[in-house]
């Protein structure tokens, strides 16, 4: 059995990665910016890489804005990776004050400058970086089921996701002692902040779980 995956194109990078990725664990992608895709979609993914601004430009161009609300809204599965699970909160203060889609509360800031300890290190946080679920409980029934805390996966951002209500944080990791949203998730919302389709088997894990062909483990 085949599984479909609608993947939201709007100019901001690594499609091809994630639709490779998602034929691995046994997915069809359809890639497409058209609206009338996006809303008869089954499940809907919303990668990106770049600056948050220029996104929500080129959703809006698109015409895709008020699609991406109404599908959040419909109950059915929807993932954004990277600035796409960025791009779900209701804003960014990336280079300015943008607005995002809105669909989970939260603000988009950057990662601290300084280590817990005060210190500079290095910005962009880069690299294979351990998670941890907020609560033991926190990752049954979600796309993180299966996993366990200290698995690691690959990461490469300067902001970070800041949900306002902690119960939508699904997971963080420790950079320096700084504590970083690495997934949120609220009902059929899910955006999770490091690249699966960068980070080998657990990745393709979490891209199993989601399309939902097969059980956790």
């Amino acid at each position: 059995m085949t599984f479909q995956v609608t993947v939201v194109n709007y100019g901001a990078g690594n499609i091809l990665s994630v639709t490779r990725a998602l034929a691995h664990v046994g997915a069809e992608a359809v890639v497409t910016d058209d609206p009338k895709t996006v809303d008869k979609a089954e499940k809907l993914l919303l990668p990106g890489v770049g600056a948050f601004g220029k996104a929500m430009a080129e959703l809006s161009q698109r015409n895709l804005v008020e699609p991406l609300r109404a599908y959040a809204g419909s109950g059915r599965p929807f993932l954004g990776i990277c600035l796409g699970m960025q791009l779900m909160l209701e804003r960014s203060e990336e280079f300015g004050n943008h607005e995002g889609l809105g669909l989970i509360v939260g603000t988009v800031l950057p990662i601290p400058a300084v280590t817990a300890a005060g210190e500079p290190h290095e910005i962009p946080h880069i690299g294979w970086t351990e998670l941890s679920p907020p609560s033991p409980e926190r990752w049954q029934g979600t796309i993180f089921q299966g996993l366990e805390a200290g698995d690691s996966m690959y990461f490469v951002h300067s902001f970070a996701a800041n949900p306002g209500r902690e119960e939508d944080r699904l997971a963080v990791v420790d950079y320096n002692g700084q504590t970083i949203s690495a997934a949120i998730q609220r009902n059929n919302l899910t955006g999770i902040q490091c690249h699966p389709e960068k980070s080998g088997p657990k990745g393709l894990h979490v891209l199993k779980n989601f399309i939902g062909s097969g059980g956790p483990g």
